[in-house]
């Protein structure tokens, strides 16, 4: 694990040093296509602030600026130099949006200032306590009627690539004690109690399921 001025956290790859492979490698495990219905479910209109958690290299932000060129885009991510890598794509793209570093369970936005919130395959990341803890920072950052749109692994990996990971790894593609935990549980727990599984897909990873909670 990479280290900030306080506090631990997981670096793109599972590893500093192999952020450049991260990209092409979550493109060949199919990750874009789950990304593309997180962001379609979500249905972003014209002057909504959207906010992913976790957002990594920019992905997702990219495809919320394309589809909602009029919203407000922000990612937060603890990982400086993947940031710097969000940051480049999102101009070479000419999408405008804030990247902050900072960590889910410790938001650094207003009460009710957010619309949507995004979070892609980054909850399983999380110890269980702070996955509740930052559940609970989506929701206060929420404004009312806003929603979260959540896709995470159904359990741990059991495509093909899931299976090699996990015994080239021993603890499943390359992450430190990944949690997989119920998500509707976790997710009434920290103050959604009407969250619903929207869809189920599935990569060369594993099984993955979309999830929706409205404040």
């Amino acid at each position: 694990m990479a280290v900030t001025e306080d506090r631990d956290f997981l670096p793109a790859m599972g590893r500093p040093g192999l952020l450049a492979l991260y990209d092409p490698f979550t493109r060949l495990l199919g990750a874009r296509d789950a990304h593309w219905p997180l962001v379609a479910q979500a249905g972003i209109e014209p002057g909504q602030t959207v906010l992913e958690i976790g957002t990594g290299t920019g992905s997702v932000l990219l495809l919320v600026g394309r589809v909602a060129p009029d919203a407000t885009v922000i990612g937060l991510d603890p990982d400086p130099e993947a940031l710097a890598v969000a940051g480049r794509k999102l101009r070479r793209a000419g999408v405008e949006a804030r990247l902050d570093r900072g960590y889910a369970d410790r938001l650094p936005y207003p009460d009710g200032s957010v619309d949507r919130v995004l979070s892609s395959f980054m909850l399983h990341h999380l110890p269980p306590d702070a996955q509740q803890a930052a559940l609970r920072e989506v929701r206060r950052v929420l404004a009312p009627g806003g929603r979260l749109h959540l896709v995470d692994f159904d359990g741990a990996p059991s495509g093909p690539v899931g299976r090699l990971l996990r015994v080239g790894r021993g603890h499943g593609h390359g992450h430190a004690q990944p949690s997989f935990v119920p998500v509707l549980e976790v997710l009434a727990g920290a103050g959604f109690p009407d969250a619903t599984v929207l869809a189920h897909g599935r990569n060369r990873v594993g099984r993955y399921v979309f999830y929706r909670a409205a404040r």
